[in-house]
């Protein structure tokens, strides 16, 4: 009877017992102390240590990492030679990474090399002679890490105080949140507080919020709680945004003097929850989807999530009822990165509608299916704010806001010869030009767009955009009209139509600044750029940056300008590679403008067959000869430039992934079969190369993980697909652009799902690295770089405003690829 009886509640009741046992199986499998992954960090759930897996300081992406229950919290982990190091201080030579699997020991060796040997931020006057080699070693100890650093020699009585061991904690996770250092407690402010104070050994520096042998971060929360213990010298806990904008917290210990053994020793434990795992995240597109387009969300799972669970397409009603559509078990795509992923395809759903996906406990976000998903909202913010906020040479106005001041009006001196900029650029030892160092180049203040946050203007980035948006204009005909511009005013009101399209008046916002530079060098400048380190780094309103008068060397030193040498540098080059590339943009530039500034169209092209002439014989530059040859080829149908391109066929051939696009343009104008078939014969035989590369992740999409964001980079390549695609349809089908789009609207890896377009779709990222981001703010319409890689296998978009390689706009590649794309997904999907 009683075995009967047990029989019959393990019948009933046999699926709860199996669950049981797999999740003590489970809980026995996982360790609960911390191991060695086989990509060589320290792991257990719900924590990872590494040790230079990256090595991207400035990025705050180096030393000793801590990733605590699925969150990113503290990196940079170094010797420092400041108590807050920032972007241009000194980083050390990085050795390799010795692994001791046994003891459960990573060990890196570093050094600081000479002044003469590091070009990273060493001043010979603040660094004179200063060499320091160590080794930090992180050794596992249960739930803990010991971290010690040894010198390969005693540390000269200078250096004692200024050299230290420090760990830089993410202030975005911290902001609110208490911290207790032996008896002193406190709490994470938003923004810097003083006192500042002039510290005998370091100079001026924020006092620190505690000093102490023991720290505890966060105890009140369970996901962030963190102890740091000191077992040398006490622990001091700083405001990194003292002196710089952007900056971390930061836990340091000086390093001790007349030792080499254990100059600095911590024992760090993070509490990771028990049991934790990676909740599922859904990724989709944060606008939704046209009905005729392919639909797969992508489900991103802990590791150990193997068996897929139920996910469910809701339509959501008006009174709030969430209505199945479609119930099914996602697919198992499988590992990539850190992550398990299963796809989700519901493209048989076609119905209007609001959406939304459900898996287990997790939700989407609500998205549209409707024929007129790209309508409103999407492209047209690029159009409406980001490119009219960066122009320069302009006031920009929108109704009660200035975004910024009519700004670089003394645009620009000629930069010095035998110079390297510290943003890269370099003047060699002539100016190219007859303008001589320091002189004023007239015709500079006219045109172009700030490039990123800081404000220079690159010409292959201005020639990139106005490419980009004459390609657009030309093939969607775009005649969206928002905006004033006057250039005759240097004046832009956002949201006051002026009756011409405003595409058009972009493009010739960045042909001008182009020919100026053309006109007056005699050739086309490199770069404008500010000259100075804190005009560099200024975060606000673009026209504080210079007094707007033109420096004149000349002048006595008592008259305006005279002695205020703040304007902007000019940087011009020898660069056949790039001179072809901005005379295909000007060829495309010169059919847009053609009826709208029929002049300024002519000058165009003009300067376009120009710049070929010149650089035509070049040896070694067939992708920018290819990409010259089609805009000239379209844009004047001349034959001789016809038989140029023909002749490059082998070229053309050898680098086909980057000119094939190209190519496909001009087919039917060159109207030769047998180059024709040539060409399709290698795109056809190639495909594979391009599938491969989409196959190799679960989003389909051209994604090769890089510690830059790949945002800009797939917008590039989609817009790549789309030119395959329209010249060969049977070959290359529409969807590896549709999913590259999908990929820049919030399908994408990574715990934060939000389109990489600010202020578009449910959620987007509106706290950018733009020119407002010390406000936390953001450009509606601008495309930030996108969810980056902390190696080996962290995706991670942080909500913070300094992360050039996360959030950042930029022109080339940036909004105005963007736009492009998702006109043609409408040319596409409505045909």
């Amino acid at each position: 009877m009683i075995i009967k009886i047990i029989k019959k509640i393990f019948h009933k009741y046999y699926l709860i017992v199996f669950a049981l046992l797999y999740f003590a199986c489970k809980a026995i499998a996982t360790p609960q102390t911390l191991v060695l992954s086989d990509q060589d960090y320290f792991e257990m759930p719900g924590l990872n240590v590494m040790l230079f897996h990256d090595f991207y300081p400035e990025g705050h992406q180096s030393g000793v990492t801590i990733i605590q229950n699925g969150v990113r919290v503290a990196s940079n982990g170094d010797v420092r030679l400041e108590p807050a190091p920032g972007q241009w201080q000194p980083i050390p030579k990085v050795g390799k990474r010795i692994v001791d699997k046994s003891n459960l020991v990573l060990s890196v060796p570093c050094s600081y090399p000479d002044s003469s040997k590091n070009r990273t931020g060493f001043n010979p006057i603040k660094y004179p002679n200063f060499e320091l080699s160590y080794t930090i070693h992180v050794k596992a100890e249960g739930q803990s890490i010991r971290i010690i650093v040894n010198l390969d020699r005693e540390l000269s009585e200078h250096w004692v105080g200024k050299v230290g061991f420090n760990l830089e904690l993410f202030p975005g996770e911290l902001f609110g949140k208490s911290f207790i250092m032996d008896e002193t407690i406190g709490l994470f402010p938003r923004q810097l507080n003083g006192p500042m104070v002039n510290d005998k050994i370091n100079g001026l520096q924020n006092q620190p919020f505690a000093v102490g042998k023991h720290l505890v971060i966060a105890p009140e929360s369970d996901q962030q709680r963190m102890s740091i213990h000191s077992l040398k010298n006490e622990l001091e806990l700083i405001d990194g945004r003292a002196l710089h904008n952007n900056g971390w917290y930061i836990v340091r210990t000086p390093l001790l003097a007349n030792t080499t053994d254990a100059a600095a020793e911590w024992i760090i434990t993070p509490h990771a929850i028990p049991g934790w795992t990676y909740s599922p995240v859904i990724h989709i597109s944060q606008i939704g989807y046209h009905p005729n387009q392919s639909k797969l969300a992508v489900i991103e799972c802990d590791l150990q999530h193997q068996q897929a669970e139920v996910a469910t397409l809701c339509q959501i009603l008006p009174s709030g009822e969430l209505r199945p559509v479609k119930t099914a078990a996602p697919t198992h795509w499988g590992q990539f990165l850190r992550y398990q992923y299963f796809q989700y395809d519901f493209s048989e759903v076609r119905k209007n509608g609001l959406y939304m996906i459900t898996y287990g406990d997790s939700k989407s976000n609500p998205f549209k299916i409707t024929t007129d998903i790209f309508d409103r909202h999407v492209w047209q913010p690029t159009l409406e704010y980001f490119l009219p906020v960066q122009m320069c040479h302009m006031r920009v106005n929108d109704r009660y806001r200035v975004w910024h001041g009519l700004c670089h009006m003394d645009d620009a001196l000629m930069a010095p010869t035998d110079s390297i900029h510290f943003d890269g650029y370099r003047q060699g030892e002539s100016t190219l030009c007859a303008f001589q160092p320091m002189d004023h180049v007239p015709g500079l203040n006219v045109g172009g767009w700030h490039d990123a946050g800081d404000y220079d203007l690159r010409v292959e980035s201005q020639a990139g955009t106005v490419r980009i948006l004459s390609l657009t204009y030309e093939l969607f005909h775009v005649d969206y009209d928002e905006t004033t511009i006057d250039q005759q005013r240097h004046l832009v009101e956002l949201h006051q139509p002026d009756g011409q399209p405003d595409i058009l008046q972009q493009i010739e916002h960045g042909v001008l600044s182009i020919l100026g530079g053309y006109n007056n060098l005699g050739r086309l400048y490199r770069g404008i750029i500010c000259s100075d380190l804190r005009q560099y780094v200024m975060l606000g309103d673009g026209s504080t940056m210079t007094n707007n008068t033109p420096y004149d060397k000349t002048l006595p030193t008592d008259q305006i300008g005279s002695d205020t040498p703040d304007d902007r540098w000019v940087f011009t080059e020898q660069n056949p590679r790039r001179e072809l590339m901005v005379a295909g943009c000007l060829a495309a530039a010169s059919r847009a403008l053609k009826n709208y500034k029929p002049a300024l169209s002519d000058e165009c092209l003009q300067v376009a067959m120009a710049l070929w002439q010149t650089n035509q014989h070049v040896e070694g530059q067939a992708i920018a000869k290819t990409e010259a040859l089609v805009e000239l080829i379209i844009a004047t149908d001349n034959s001789e430039y016809k038989h140029e391109l023909s002749a490059m066929l082998p070229d053309i051939q050898q680098h086909l992934q980057r000119t094939g696009w190209m190519v496909g343009r001009v087919l039917p104008q060159l109207d030769n079969e047998e180059f024709t078939q040539i060409v399709t014969d290698s795109v056809r035989a190639s495909y594979h190369r391009l599938t491969d590369v989409v196959k190799a992740n679960p989003f389909r999409a051209p994604y090769q993980p890089h510690i830059w964001g790949a945002g800009w980079m797939i917008q590039q390549i989609g817009i790549h697909y789309y030119f395959l695609h329209t010249a060969w349809p049977e070959i290359v089908p529409k969807d590896h652009m549709l999913d590259a789009l999908n990929f820049i609207l919030g399908c994408h890896p990574g715990s934060n799902t939000a389109s990489f377009v600010s202020g578009v779709g449910s959620e987007s990222v509106t706290v950018a690295y733009g020119v407002n981001r010390a406000d936390w703010s953001y450009i509606p319409g601008g495309v930030v770089s996108g969810t980056a890689l902390v190696r080996p296998d962290f995706p991670e978009l942080k909500v913070w405003p300094y992360f050039w390689q996360q959030t950042e706009y930029v022109l080339g590649g940036g909004a105005s690829n963007f736009m492009f794309l998702t006109l043609a997904a409408q040319h596409l999907l409505a045909n």
